[in-house]
């Protein structure tokens, strides 16, 4: 080798990854005791286990999920379907809220989430053939509305799956997991007209929704209990978006001017809602008390801050995992519905 020609360092042999042989021996178990282990441990001590996670711990052994896979025939991972616009899931703090709660269920079993959208039909074709050929062991299904044909697909398919919020027009079972919403608007109602407001109006979600129905006939229902003659007038039908409420309460300024309080089926559509009632120059709570729906991180970021109905969204992610996760493992579906809360701020 001449002075001029480059000097190659003899290349470091990487250090051999711990195999599940290496974590059997250093624990002091059998082989096959350490892969009942990271299956579950079912059938094996509790001093063994123990010894099998400290041996884990201590080499840094990796399971190979490829391999695990073909023992198990589990994919080892969970799809959080939105059937939404993609748009959607950056706008809606509560789909992100949603996702990250169910991500955080699911590390408590080492499952990853995969997020898919689907608010297309061209997203939908994409999709199918990943969920029909099971990549996933499961789908947390987001966002359905009626008639929604991820449900017929996912149920083709025999994947197991959980909705969010109750599907509509379903004959056969289908797991779910929802907030009381019709309590819910039921209680925002009550407020407002226990606070001395006479003439309240509602701008409601999307009709062919869980929440867009039960939240609007818990409206209608608070008035009919207190004497109140329900008022279509009183009514606009926006789709979750701030831009719809914003929308929507312009059309009932102008169609009922003396309206003085309104429930807002969406926090985002009461911040759209909030928009409006400025621009025509009124003042909230003086003129009209806003109520929303949700108590998502828009709630306390609004002017005023928003009086509001809370969904237990860990609640809610905790619970459509755990019901998954029994699925997967061979039992039927199942139905939750867990309750709201009022949360009084400033605008009501």
């Amino acid at each position: 080798m001449t002075d001029t020609e480059p000097r190659r360092r003899a290349r470091p042999r990487g250090k051999r990854p711990p195999t599940i042989l290496d974590v059997a021996a250093h624990a002091g178990v059998s082989r096959g005791t350490v892969s009942r282990v990271l299956q579950g441990g079912h059938n094996v001590s509790s001093a063994s286990q123990e010894a099998v996670h400290a041996a884990i711990r201590k080499l840094g052994y990796v399971v190979n999920r490829a391999a695990r896979s073909l023992v198990t025939q589990r994919a080892g991972s969970v799809a959080f379907l939105l059937s939404e616009p993609q748009e959607r899931f950056f706008e809606d703090p509560n789909f992100t809220t949603l996702l990250r709660g169910c991500t955080t269920a699911l590390a408590e079993h080492d499952l990853p989430l995969i997020l898919i959208t689907a608010g297309t039909e061209a997203e939908r074709r994409r999709i199918a053939p990943f969920l029909s050929a099971h990549h996933v062991d499961g789908v947390l299904l987001v966002s359905s509305h009626r008639g929604n044909p991820m449900v017929d697909h996912l149920r083709r398919t025999g994947l197991p799956f959980v909705c969010c919020g109750k599907p509509l027009g379903e004959r056969d079972a289908v797991s779910y997991v929802a907030a009381n919403d019709r309590e819910g608007a039921r209680a925002m109602v009550r407020y407002l007209l226990e606070s001395g407001r006479n003439r309240v109006a509602t701008i409601t979600g999307p009709q062919d929704t869980p929440g867009g129905l039960e939240r609007l006939d818990g409206y209608r229902g608070m008035l009919t209990e207190r004497g109140i003659v329900y008022d279509t007038r009183l009514v606009a039908v926006g789709d979750y978006s701030r831009a719809s409420g914003e929308a929507c309460m312009q059309q009932l300024l102008t169609s009922a001017p003396d309206i003085d309080a309104v429930f807002v089926a969406s926090d985002l559509m009461a911040d759209g809602a909030l928009t409006a009632i400025e621009r025509a120059g009124l003042r909230v709570p003086d003129d009209i008390a806003v109520g929303g729906f949700d108590d998502s991180p828009v709630a306390s970021a609004t002017h005023p801050p928003l009086t509001t109905i809370r969904q237990p969204w860990a609640r809610i992610s905790e619970m459509m995992v755990r019901q998954l996760l029994a699925q997967i493992d061979g039992e039927g579906p199942a139905t939750v519905i867990l309750p709201t809360e009022l949360v009084v701020r400033e605008s009501a």
